[in-house]
């Protein structure tokens, strides 16, 4: 056994590391003459922690090779003190410590390979962190960049939280300031904010950035001498700083915290006012009536508005009582609803009127009689008999050769007139002084039921070149109608739509008026254009080229075509000026989506002559901020930070003020657009008329259904979103849905407006109207100015609604939202756009069922 030679490897613990001593054969001296173990690595800061003996030599310090990537960058000294070692191993020195940094090079969060060498180039041992009973030789370091914070929350003072933090990514680095913080009250946001108050006697503690310290305004509902839990954190990792939470109370004086008490309280209420106010809303059973109930409501209309008339009447008798012809072609007509049509004629409340019956080649003896009679019985009623049949344009102008009144009426001979219709609009014409005037209308059916009304904006002249919206009644005065000249018989089926576009070329838009009255009933018969427009497929094609020629009068050279072979008119304007659009997007971290609009904008439109202004409101999320730093580095993108609390309306103007655009397009964050025209859609509407002001999208949800089709104003609401939820391929009322028409307001999330006119009108509110309704404001402004609001039904993009900022009925939201529907109610409650929304019918409700619910005939 003399020859043998055996080893062993000796386990023992210091301070709980488990450390290992490798003896050779003979159990006295070690294989290496130098042993040791590394305690602890940290891959935040880079230090290493542990200790080593040279056994042949046990006073002299150990000194390490520290190797990195096969490379030596430094070396260590062992002499730290480490008396649990010197205990244990029953050394002569207690100096066999080390503790080191590894160099920045190590801390740039990449894998590295790292060993700690003796001067006999044998391996200081690493921990297996799986598992303790091995060791490695090497290891792989990686950085962790976990930030490392020095702060103190102060305490308040006059109404300020105030207090200090600073940070840094490694140790090698100085503590620096500007950190950005979270400031919670009662687990409610008061905001980001960034810490860069001068503070210099947190430099002379720690030598850092003097601009460290933050003072944050508690707002005023905290001020009521009752304890609330202050919370403050570093962003964007969350970490509390030193002395947070802080539990205290506020109080300037015990009556202003009384006052606040109050005010609180009343907050309080309101928000369980409103609660209860819709949870009872949704416990009533009974529904207003809606379109499918217009027969009851209609009946109920009429009664009331006779009522009203006579009342009307008595108070304000008319002075003038001018003359009007009711124009009435005719060709072999039903005698049943003839005789229902000039009877209602003779109905009429006011007397001062003739009937001119034009028989246009009817050959028919029993028509002939027919009118006969009627002229016999009353005086006020005439017949012209065309001896050819010349359609109902030559009958019309029969008939305008005729007539004697001082205003014109156009009535078909198998509708009805209601009996007040010729005295109100007659009334209408001496207040207003209109050129050109025309009433709401419905249908009714061979048993005598209403239906399917007819109601009206306020003359829209776009709504009018998609479709002939104003149709029955239509007075004009006598003067005008001769000078537009003859109806064309090469329009018959749209004779009357060619007939009012040559009207407004000749009228200026204040001539024309909507007398909101449902004066009218158009016959519904089963051969009639009331069933089935494919009854006159003609009048289709007659309606195109109407609107062409008249739009090339104009000197517009546009295509018109019909919206799936109906009486509806979709233009492709001409335009080839480009005018160049800011488009304004605000946002904070929410990188997907934000990242996924603009990539939507700038791969999707081949309208190509657009920036994109990014207002970045205080991201603090690393990939965010990474994303921007690389996004505008594109030439159509830049990038404006705003290091303010969430302030919508002041975001977008401090946007605005950089840009030197013509054209400002405001876009939400949360829409993404995919449509390669959607741009040009949105300037050709801006093009077609001088007058614009402004012009909204058709939004829709992700689901495909209505988001946005223009906003309808009032005091009940302030703004909805009319047709919302409805199907995507759906026309909505009266074509709406899939037509340009005026709005009264479009929301800010797709807003466009030229650059002059926002700047002229000061921009959105950013002092009253930070987040809601500012979009309605701006509206209201621009319709005030003298303006009109398109919505443009071609440019279509997808909403995520309220994912920018989330919902204002949230309860920490209620306050300020409150707040801001009282600032419009008093800014607008005097104006008329406000009080009765001229684009939208004020016969309906203005709910979430736009164009559906009716309003209570006796609250008109």
């Amino acid at each position: 056994m003399a020859n043998c030679r055996l080893s062993a490897t000796i386990i023992f613990h210091i301070d709980d590391r488990l450390c290992f001593l490798r003896l050779n054969g003979e159990g006295s001296l070690p294989v290496s003459q130098f042993q040791g173990y590394v305690d602890a690595i940290d891959t935040h800061s880079g230090i290493i922690r542990g200790w080593a003996i040279n056994l042949r030599n046990p006073l002299q310090p150990v000194r390490l090779h520290v190797v990195m990537d096969g490379q030596e960058v430094m070396q260590a000294l062992c002499d730290l003190p480490r008396e649990d070692v010197r205990s244990t191993l029953h050394t002569p020195s207690e100096k066999l410590g080390f503790q080191f940094t590894l160099p920045p090079a190590a801390l740039d969060e990449q894998p590295h390979e790292i060993s700690l060498r003796f001067a006999d180039r044998s391996a200081l041992p690493f921990p297996d962190r799986q598992d303790p009973n091995k060791t490695h030789d090497v290891i792989s370091f990686i950085h962790s960049s976990q930030i490392e914070y020095r702060s103190c929350v102060d305490g308040l003072h006059e109404g300020l939280l105030r207090g200090w933090v600073v940070a840094r990514q490694r140790p090698s680095e100085p503590w620096r300031g500007n950190v950005i913080i979270s400031v919670k009250a009662d687990g409610l946001s008061l905001g980001t904010f960034r810490a860069n108050h001068y503070r210099g006697d947190v430099v002379e503690a720690l030598q850092c950035e003097p601009n460290c310290g933050f003072e944050v305004p508690i707002p005023q509902q905290f001020h009521d001498g009752i304890p609330h839990n202050f919370s403050v954190t570093s962003i964007p990792d969350n970490i509390p700083l030193a002395g947070s939470p802080l539990i205290t109370a506020l109080v300037d004086d015990q009556l202003a915290a009384k006052l606040v008490q109050i005010e609180n309280t009343i907050a309080s209420l309101h928000t369980q006012l409103t609660a209860l106010r819709r949870e009872t809303h949704n416990l009533i059973p009974k529904r207003p009536l809606n379109l499918q109930h217009y027969d009851r409501w209609a009946r109920r209309y009429y009664t009331h508005l006779s009522e009203q008339t006579a009342l009307q009447r008595q108070a304000h008798p008319l002075k003038d009582t001018p003359l009007i012809s009711v124009l009435c072609p005719t060709w072999r007509p039903d005698e049943g609803d003839f005789r229902a049509a000039v009877d209602s004629v003779l109905a009429q409340t006011y007397q001062q009127w003739e009937l001119i019956i034009v028989d246009d080649g009817s050959a028919c003896p029993r028509t002939t009689k027919l009118i006969q009679d009627y002229c016999k019985n009353d005086k006020r009623i005439r017949s012209v008999v065309l001896p050819k049949n010349q359609g109902i344009a030559g009958a019309t102008n029969a008939a305008i050769k005729a007539a004697r009144g001082a205003y014109i009426a156009f009535f078909d001979h198998d509708d009805l007139l209601v009996d007040v219709a010729l005295e109100r609009m007659v009334r209408a014409a001496l207040t207003t002084g209109a050129k050109l005037l025309y009433c709401d209308e419905d249908k009714i059916d061979a048993a005598g039921h209403f239906l399917e009304p007819n109601l009206k904006p306020d003359y829209d002249y776009r709504y009018l070149l998609g479709c002939n919206y104003i149709c029955h009644l239509t007075v004009m005065e006598a003067e005008l109608v001769r000078k537009i000249g003859p109806l064309e018989g090469q329009y018959n089926g749209a004779q009357d739509h060619d007939f009012l576009l040559r009207a407004v070329e000749l009228i200026p838009r204040e001539a024309i008026h909507h007398v909101p009255d449902i004066l009218y009933h158009w016959r519904k018969t089963p051969n009639s254009t009331a069933s089935n427009i494919g009854n006159k497929s003609y009048a289709v094609k007659a309606g195109t080229d109407c609107v062409a020629a008249h739009l090339h009068r104009r000197k517009i050279k546009a295509t018109v075509s019909s919206i799936d072979r109906l009486s509806l008119y979709a233009i492709q304007w001409p335009f080839r000026k480009q005018p160049s659009i800011s488009i304004i997007i605000p946002f904070r971290d929410q990188l997907e989506m934000t990242r996924n609009c603009v990539d939507s904008l700038l791969t999707s439109q081949k309208y190509r002559k657009f920036e994109i202004i990014l207002v970045d409101n205080f991201s603090v999320e690393k990939a965010t901020l990474s994303w921007l730093e690389s996004i505008q580095r594109h030439k159509q993108v830049s990038v404006l930070r705003v290091e303010e609390p969430f302030n919508y309306a002041r975001l977008n103007n401090l946007a605005a003020r950089q840009s030197k655009s013509d054209q400002l397009l405001f876009l939400n964050n949360d829409v993404i657009i995919t449509q390669p025209d959607f741009l040009t859609h949105m300037v050709h509407e801006t093009l077609a008329s001088p007058t614009v002001g402004a012009v909204g999208a058709r939004l829709l949800y992700p689901n495909g259904t209505i988001q946005h089709a223009g906003v309808a104003v009032g005091p009940d609401v302030i703004g909805v979103h009319v047709h919302r939820l409805q199907p995507n391929t759906d026309f909505g009322y009266i074509g709406r849905i899939r037509l340009p028409h005026e709005v009264t307001a479009v929301t800010g999330a797709a807003l466009m407006v030229p650059r002059t006119l926002f700047e002229e009108l000061d921009g959105f509110d950013e002092t009253y109207l930070a987040v809601a309704y500012n979009d309605v404001d701006l509206c209201l402004k621009i319709r005030a100015s003298g303006h009109t609001i398109i919505y443009c039904a071609m440019a279509e993009a997808v909403h995520h609604e309220s994912y920018s900022r989330g919902s204002d009925d949230r309860p920490e939201h209620e306050a300020r939202f409150f707040h801001e529907k009282q600032v419009m109610l008093e800014r607008w409650k005097e104006n008329l756009l406000f009080k009765n929304d001229p684009a939208y019918p004020h016969y309906f409700r203005q709910d979430l069922r736009t164009f559906f619910d009716l309003r209570n005939p006796e609250d008109l």
